[in-house]
């Protein structure tokens, strides 16, 4: 992981912070409360979400740290799997304000030519204003496009493309057509979408298309083969937390410090996967009194094809306390510590 991570993060809630002066309450609320329903999926669309200033400003203030810290977890499974890459390329699907670059840029270092796409001109605007704000000389050199996402949209060949929280604005036709574009254009690609069960089916979808365009799945499953889960009983998705800055707690209508993003992935890729995991943990760890219980997802496991529960106790010496310090989305066993 690049060592300016936390610098990253800062420095977007610091560029966020003045995003709704002067937007009046009751507007922000508004386009706020819209948001909401649209990111649930109760308003899919096939247009633009983000239509104007106070949506873009309500949308930034509301969605970006939350969805940098989505993006981010899956990008650091992704650079687990692949140590010894970086990306010197990155176009972002739908960037919107630009969420996914901050998060790119908080894991790999630079040079890096970025390429933002999106088809809300109030929200490209916005983006390349917070880009301004970093120190990054990668996203202060952004170049932010307008470009219809969907049927037809054609992307320049990067190392990586991402795709994040955009596929549920999307028809299923222009779903597919997006996704197999990514796959064609990207050398490898990450795909994001919120982590409710309609989310986990849209990410679903986008792993048969790249597994089927030849690429193999990096993070977060560990093999190509199909999902175990079995739909209508269960969803695949992890969780990423997320501090929260007065701003955000004012437009979110909460108290607390921090929330919790709940969030599903898929990251593939044409580069070799020297790193790969042996299990994911598919469920926050149950700790117990002397044990801890692990949901597990991997190549080969219990009763489910795939899907297996792990009791680590203290009898197993060192993997206990790794499984104490285990979290969600995490692979299992824990990795060794790579030296140097």
């Amino acid at each position: 992981m690049n060592p300016s991570v936390p610098t990253s993060a800062e420095t977007l809630r610091s560029a966020l912070g003045g995003l709704l002066d002067g937007l009046p309450p009751k507007q922000a609320t508004a386009a706020v409360e819209r948001l909401i329903a649209s990111y649930r999926g109760q308003t899919p669309t096939d247009t633009p979400i983000l239509r104007d200033r106070s949506d873009v400003a309500a949308y930034a203030a509301y969605r970006m740290p939350a969805t940098f810290e989505a993006v981010r977890a899956s990008l650091d499974a992704l650079a687990a799997a692949v140590p010894d890459w970086a990306p010197a390329s990155h176009v972002d699907v739908g960037g919107g304000t630009g969420s996914a670059t901050w998060a790119v840029d908080a894991t790999w270092g630079g040079p890096r030519r970025t390429t933002v796409l999106d088809w809300a001109e109030p929200a490209l605007t916005l983006g390349r204003e917070l880009a301004g704000a970093s120190s990054s000389e990668v996203l202060r050199g952004a170049d932010w496009r307008r470009a219809v996402i969907g049927a037809g949209l054609e992307l320049p060949e990067a190392d990586l493309v991402t795709v994040s929280y955009v596929l549920g604005e999307l028809t299923p036709e222009a779903r597919a057509a997006v996704v197999t574009e990514a796959a064609r254009a990207g050398q490898t690609v990450v795909v994001v979408e919120p982590g409710t069960p309609d989310g986990y089916l849209r990410i679903r979808g986008a792993r048969d298309l790249l597994i089927g365009a030849g690429l193999r799945v990096a993070a977060p499953c560990p093999h190509d083969g199909t999902c175990p889960v079995v739909v209508g009983e269960d969803w695949c998705h992890f969780s990423a937390r997320v501090s929260r800055s007065s701003l955000h707690r004012k437009v979110k209508g909460g108290s607390l410090a921090y929330e919790d993003e709940k969030f599903s992935y898929v990251a593939a890729t044409r580069v070799p996967v020297t790193a790969a995991a042996a299990s994911r943990i598919t469920r926050r760890p149950q700790i117990r009194k002397g044990l801890v219980l692990l949901e597990l997802c991997g190549p080969e496991a219990g009763a489910a094809p795939g899907l297996s529960r792990a009791t680590v106790t203290k009898r197993h010496g060192d993997l206990y306390k790794a499984a104490r310090d285990a979290d969600w989305g995490q692979e299992w066993p824990p990795p060794p510590v790579r030296e140097g």
